[in-house]
């Protein structure tokens, strides 16, 4: 095929083009080079459109390849780019509006294409393309070339190589802009109020999962099914942390809906499903303000925790600026309440906090109190804050519940500990056995440092631990955030009912010494965990396993999800 585009380039530069209103052009497959031909042009366009959309399309973007093979070229030799992938390729915010406008946003710049019509809007000027935004089934579709070019992206085409390639000289440039705030835009949730329970830690996880799905989608999500149906065994008046709320999602235990289990009245029916499968959770670097910010900007609110003197919407505290709904403590004493960043202000001024503070600037926060409470319920933390973004959550990849069929699972309770052996690097492995017809679609686990690279490998038929040596490799990748992740394998793996089979991961995380997460009883709040349920194993070079159930008293955090045949 490059061999047939090579001649096709060759003919166009030496031999020219003829067109003719009065030839219809017949491909047979064969172009012969030098040789010379009458083609209208409009039958050009659909020979190179056919031959291109043959082979695997290419993408870079700043001398790095996008992992996509969703992007084809339409008539008049337009590329056609999936809205699900502009975020990451172009590390820009990506929402769609009522199912007809799709917004782009990257620092000053916003640019706005309508479902169905060639003009399209940036900084609200308009401009025109050839062809429009197009909804294909599920996904919407918009010029390649118009959206790059919109965001400050070079383009060009390599016909040789069958390569789109982008370029942006300002990439290092911040791409988030100083000022912005959900409510604006759309993206913040309905404001909750815990009342008397302890229950901070699922609301905000609630609402940042809510936060997550809009613009489009406005669920109101239920924090009483996280407090009551996880796995722990802390009570509605001891609290929890974001790691509770990470292993109920992840474990596909919920969310489930407001009206199917309302808040506050100490009871949670039995056999709820949930309505969503939350597939990666990012754990951001504490006080990266930066990271935080695009987590904001690109996917929805980041849960985060500050110490609070005060404990509902009628307490006073010297931390607290009650006219400008203004937070800061600075101090010794350690986060006890969870809110959701939901945008910041970069000049907003320091005078308005109680305490002395360095410089200007805020987060902006939702909290758990109600609308009684700051700003309709939300209130600003100074950025001189002693604990907020030290720890912080962004649910990042919230999906339908038919993308899997099965979830195979031994770590309910999640990210408990860690394990390995004093080196950045370790392999594990857990064993299932399929319960029907199946094939392996995808793995999740957690990369517990940012950088984390991984392998992924896999074994067909499991016997003992000599097979774990057998395996074969189906996936590298790299993980920018530590965090849950979960990484689809490139080509599904036949598990035929009954088939003992196992899954690896090679883990590389820098300044790691136990870079795998695993779950154990580590006291009363973990006091039901089961290892009786799992089969794993752990492995310093991969050749020599240990079990970690009979070794190390523990499960090791590797899912499996699975669709049947």
């Amino acid at each position: 095929m490059k061999r047939f585009r090579k001649y096709i380039i060759m003919f166009l530069m030496v031999t020219g083009v003829y067109f003719s209103k009065n030839i219809l052009f017949s491909y047979d497959g064969q172009i012969v080079k030098n040789e010379k031909y009458l083609i209208e042009k409009e039958n050009w366009d659909d020979l190179v459109v056919r031959h291109v959309n043959a082979e695997h399309i290419g993408l870079w973007v700043n001398g790095k390849q996008v992992d996509t093979d969703q992007i084809f070229m339409q008539k008049n030799r337009e590329l056609m780019i999936p809205a699900s992938i502009l975020g990451e390729t172009f590390n820009c915010a990506v929402h769609l509006y009522n199912n007809t406008k799709l917004v782009l946003e990257r620092y000053q710049t916003t640019v706005e294409f309508i479902k169905d019509t060639t003009d399209y809007y940036v900084n609200g000027e308009q401009k025109s393309t050839m062809l429009p935004m197009v909804q294909i089934e599920k996904e919407y579709y918009l010029p390649l070339n118009e959206a790059a070019k919109s965001l400050g992206y070079d383009f060009t085409w390599n016909g040789e190589e069958n390569n789109a390639v982008l370029f942006n000289e300002n990439q290092s440039e911040q791409i988030v802009p100083y000022k912005y705030d959900l409510r604006e835009m759309e993206r913040a949730p309905f404001i909750k109020n815990q009342g008397a329970f302890g229950t901070c830690w699922a609301v905000a996880s609630i609402t940042a999962v809510e936060s997550s799905l809009m613009p489009e989608e406005s669920l109101i999500l239920a924090p009483d099914h996280m407090n009551h149906r996880n796995s722990f065994s802390n009570h509605s008046d001891e609290g929890g942390e974001y790691a509770m709320a990470v292993a109920y999602l992840t474990a596909w235990q919920g969310p489930v809906l407001e009206e199917d289990d309302p808040y506050g009245d100490e009871i949670s029916p039995d056999d709820l499903k949930p309505v969503k499968h939350v597939q990666e959770a990012r754990f951001i670097e504490s006080k990266n303000y930066t990271r935080i910010k695009e987590m904001v900007y690109k996917y929805g609110g980041v849960e985060s925790s500050i110490y609070s003197s005060i404990k509902s919407n009628t307490y006073r505290s010297i931390y607290f600026n009650r006219e400008n709904s203004a937070y800061c403590y600075i101090g010794e004493e350690k986060p006890n309440h969870e809110v959701v960043i939901i945008g910041w202000d970069d000049s907003y001024s320091k005078d308005n906090f109680n305490m002395e503070v360095e410089g200007d600037g805020a987060f902006i926060c939702q909290n758990s109190w109600g609308e009684e409470f700051g700003e309709d319920g939300i209130f600003y933390v100074s950025y001189y804050d002693t604990n907020i973004g030290i720890y912080n959550v962004a649910y990042t990849k919230v999906e339908e519940t038919d993308n899997y069929d099965h979830i195979y699972q031994s770590d309910l309770c999640g990210w408990v500990g860690q394990l390995g052996y004093e080196r950045e690097k370790a392999f594990f492995a857990n064993v299932y056995t399929a319960e029907s017809n199946e094939t392996l679609e995808a793995v999740g686990f957690y990369a517990l440092g940012k950088d984390t690279e991984y392998k992924i490998y896999v074994v067909e038929e499991f016997e003992d631990e000599g097979s774990l040596n057998k395996r074969k490799l189906v996936k590298t990748g790299y993980f920018e955030d530590a965090g849950y992740y979960t990484v689809k394998v490139p080509e599904a793996l036949e598990l035929p009912r009954g088939r003992k089979y196992a899954v690896i991961i090679e883990i590389f995380t820098p300044s790691s010494v136990h870079p795998v997460a695993i779950e154990f009883q580590a006291g009363e709040t973990t006091k039901s965990v089961d290892i009786t349920d799992g089969e794993g194993y752990i492995s310093l070079g991969g050749t020599t396993w240990e079990n970690v159930e009979e070794k190390q008293n523990c499960n090791l955090c590797l899912k499996v999800y699975t669709n049947n045949n």
